[in-house]
């Protein structure tokens, strides 16, 4: 079932309190990977606007997620998006690169927000107005938007990497650990990209992946 775009646009009214007020959406993807960046994007859609078919990424097929990119990208008053490499996931831990993306997506923005809706149920520490909200992804359009920025950026590095960094899949999987991810990381041993704290990554270099 998909969402409801009127419900989506009230909800981050409701949160606003002011249609003035400027809310921003962010949200993560490839927080779960084995290989890859976390990226967090973050959308500031005009009050009372977004784009038909809107929902959260992970409801949509591949086609639909890049049209929805392409009319946030022409729709959205700001949006940005911001990456953290695999390298600094390894060396601060997933948690808080995915706290540094979100942080760095809302930084880029070229008008800044005055309320954040961060989906989940954490936030970065930052000196602004912000709200965690489980479940956004689902129930707010600028959330929604930011999956979708997030998810297609992400998405299109992860096959940019499958052409630096062949034998692996990254195209087709995205660095998840899918059968045929972890069937590479046992032929090929990992590559550059790879989270090396995470555990199949860990376990085959302790020799004791399968």
């Amino acid at each position: 079932m998909s969402a409801d775009p009127g419900a989506l646009v009230a909800f981050d009214r409701e949160r606003s309190g002011d249609e003035r007020r400027l809310v921003c959406g962010v949200d993560e993807a490839g927080r779960g990977c084995l290989a890859g960046p976390v990226t967090a994007g973050a959308v500031i859609l005009p009050p009372g606007w977004c784009p038909e078919g809107l929902d959260d990424s992970k409801r949509l097929d591949a086609s639909r997620r890049e049209s929805l990119y392409d009319a946030i990208v022409e729709g959205a008053l700001s949006w940005g998006a911001f990456d953290v490499s695999a390298a600094e996931i390894d060396r601060v831990n997933i948690l808080q690169a995915t706290m540094l993306a979100m942080v760095g997506a809302v930084d880029s923005l070229a008008t800044q927000p005055d309320l954040v809706l961060v989906d989940g149920n954490r936030l970065p520490r930052w000196e602004r107005e912000a709200q965690a909200v489980i479940g956004g992804d689902g129930l707010s359009a600028s959330v929604a938007a930011a999956s979708i920025i997030a998810k297609v950026t992400r998405d299109r590095l992860m096959t940019a990497y499958d052409a630096a960094h062949p034998g692996y899949g990254f195209a087709g999987h995205k660095g998840y650990g899918s059968a045929e991810h972890l069937a590479a990381l046992r032929r090929l041993g990992p590559c550059p990209i790879h989270r090396r704290t995470f555990r199949p990554v860990a376990q085959l270099g302790q020799g004791r992946l399968w």
